[in-house]
């Protein structure tokens, strides 16, 4: 048996998880082309699938067979009727339950080569109240998923401090695109709760810039700056760790696109499976890869394998 078969088949939860962000729809589309102004372009519909980030991380988590406390609101309406059962059918249950309002909804292109472009319409996942994160219950030595998409959002001061009064976690940040949008004295609060930062190729460009850093000096900058470890996501070419004096680069695994969305959701899910377990920062991320290279080459944000189905895929690596 391989090495990463071996781990995986060990895989083993030894820290609890919480789970907090975004439970949407996706309506995905297929385009020849992305819209210009002007234009009428006609789309061929693949789907409606449950997704957001927080939603496609939990599936990753409950496929691969690690409990966690899923903090992802849920409304009332048209979507979150679908969000709600479509949870169900796979025993994922929401410690948040919205009193009034829909969730979101986004609509996503996807172009020949499986690049995905994303319109988003907001919903009760951006309107977090104290009440519901007072509910949550937190011990240390949790792991603490959040994304960009709500830090960026008008509830992002509420759930910062909210992090900033947990004691003992470790948070892990998916920033996504919306990093850009942070603002300076936001993401200095942020960065300092000392939290482990997932970023993929284009948002490290973003987060280099505003650093005033080259990208390729990005990773020793952010040590020297915030003291935490970053992960950069370089797709296809695999992905680079970044904790305090070491470092390293984990290859990708073999994969067949047919669409990314979710790719950087079915990373974070792998990678926070394997920080569950006590696996090396090195070790998760592998395992975020493995996750990851499945999910492209699959449907849908929402199709994480569960582990039989990664030890079948990757025996051999």
């Amino acid at each position: 048996m391989s090495y990463f078969a071996e781990r995986l088949a060990a895989l083993h939860a030894t820290r609890p998880v919480t789970v907090l962000g975004a439970a949407v729809i996706d309506v995905i589309a297929d385009a020849y082309a992305l819209p210009w102004r002007g234009c009428d372009i006609e789309l061929k519909q693949q789907s409606v699938n449950i997704g957001g980030c927080a939603l496609n991380i939990a599936i990753a988590l409950k496929r691969l067979g690690i409990a966690a406390q899923n903090a992802l609101p849920v409304g009332h309406g048209v979507w979150a009727d679908i969000i709600r059962n479509a949870m169900a059918k796979q025993d994922l249950h929401s410690a948040v339950e919205a009193e009034t309002g829909d969730n979101g909804w986004c609509l996503a292109l996807v172009e020949p080569d499986g690049e995905r472009t994303f319109m988003s319409f907001s919903g009760v996942e951006n309107q977090w109240q104290q009440g519901w994160l007072d509910a949550l219950n937190v011990p240390a030595e949790s792991l603490v998923y959040l994304s960009g998409y709500q830090l960026a959002s008008p509830c992002g001061e509420l759930l910062t401090a909210w992090l900033e009064g947990l004691l003992g976690v470790t948070a892990f940040i998916d920033f996504g695109p919306r990093i850009a949008d942070i603002p300076d004295a936001l993401m200095a609060r942020i960065m300092a709760c000392k939290p482990i930062v997932s970023l993929n190729r284009l948002e490290a460009e973003i987060a280099a810039e505003r650093l005033a850093v080259n990208v390729e000096n990005l990773g020793a900058e952010w040590q020297q700056r915030f003291g935490s470890a970053l992960i950069v996501r370089h797709d296809k070419d695999g992905a680079a760790w970044y904790d305090g004096d070491a470092s390293g680069y984990v290859p990708a695994f073999p994969a067949t696109v047919v669409d990314t969305i979710g790719a950087g959701d079915s990373h974070a899910g792998g990678t926070l499976a394997g920080l569950a377990a006590g696996w090396s920062l090195a070790d998760a991320v592998l395992l975020g890869n493995a996750v990851a290279a499945w999910v492209v080459s699959h449907r849908g944000g929402d199709c994480a394998p569960g582990r039989e189905e990664l030890l079948l895929a990757h025996k051999d690596v």
